[in-house]
C-alpha cells in the first residue's frame, strides 16, 4: 500500500500532502493535550509494532505492494483516530526516509490512506459496533478488516487518477489482497488489544477495560 515516488504527478502529490498537514498538525495538538506520561510508552510500543508488521510486504499487480496497516490497533488502543494519524505518519516518515518503503513526494497520499482513513475508519466502526454488539473480538476483529481494506482500495482510486493503472483493476487488485489480509490484521489486532487489557488495562482509553470474556481486574 506504500504508494512509491512517481506514481502520483507532483502536483497531485502536492494536494495530498496539504490534506496530510492538516490532519498532521490536528494529531499533534492530541499529542501536545493527550500524551502522558504513561500513553508515552504504549506510543513508542505501538509504533515499533506497526513498523514490524508493515515491513512485510507482498507485492500486488502494477507494481505497488500489500501489507497489514496497524491504523485500527493505534486508534482502539489509544481511543482516538488521531492517534492512528500521529504513530502513522512517525512510521511512514522512518519507512520513507531511512529505508525507501513508500515515496516522499507521495507520502502525504500514504499518510491520508494508512492513517487519516485507517485510522477514522478503524475507530468509529469498533465504536459504532460495541454499541450495537457489545462484543470485543467481533468489534475489533471488523474494525481492523475494513481500515486495511479500504485505505487499499482509496489507494487504487488515487492510482486512478494519477494515470497510473485503470480503476476496476486497481480495485480488484488491491482488495482482494487487503481483503485476506485484513483476516490478518483482525486476528492481531484482538489478540493485541487482549494482551494490553490483561497487563495493563489502566493504559487503554477506549471504553472497553471489561470487554466481554474478560472479568475486571
Amino acid at each position: 500500500m506504500h504508494i512509491p515516488d512517481a506514481f502520483i504527478p507532483i502536483w497531485q502529490g502536492a494536494i495530498y500532502w496539504i490534506i496530510a498537514l492538516v490532519f498532521i498538525a490536528i494529531s499533534l495538538k492530541w499529542a501536545k493535550n493527550e500524551m502522558s506520561e504513561e500513553k508515552l510508552p504504549m506510543v513508542a510500543v505501538l509504533a515499533a509494532g506497526i513498523f514490524a508488521l508493515q515491513s512485510f510486504n507482498l507485492p500486488v499487480s502494477m507494481g505497488t505492494s500489500g501489507h497489514l496497516v496497524g491504523g485500527a490497533l493505534a486508534a482502539i488502543v489509544l481511543g482516538s483516530p488521531l492517534a492512528a494519524i500521529f504513530i502513522m505518519t512517525l512510521v511512514l516518515i522512518v519507512q520513507g526516509v531511512l529505508f525507501g518503503d513508500g515515496g516522499i513526494t507521495v507520502m502525504g497520499a500514504n499518510i491520508i490512506n494508512m492513517g487519516v482513513i485507517g485510522g477514522f475508519v478503524g475507530f468509529y466502526s469498533f465504536r459504532g459496533l460495541m454499541v450495537a454488539i457489545r462484543n470485543m473480538p467481533v468489534a475489533a476483529f471488523t474494525a481492523a478488516w475494513l481500515a486495511c481494506l479500504i485505505p487499499a482500495l482509496a489507494c487504487a482510486v488515487e492510482m486512478y487518477f494519477a494515470g497510473t493503472f485503470p480503476l476496476m483493476e486497481g480495485l480488484v487488485a488491491m482488495g482482494i489482497y487487503h481483503a485476506i489480509i485484513g483476516f490478518i490484521e483482525g486476528f492481531v489486532t484482538v489478540a493485541a488489544i487482549y494482551l494490553i487489557i490483561s497487563v495493563r488495562p489502566d493504559l487503554i482509553d477506549t471504553g472497553i477495560k471489561t470487554p466481554k470474556g474478560i472479568a475486571a481486574p
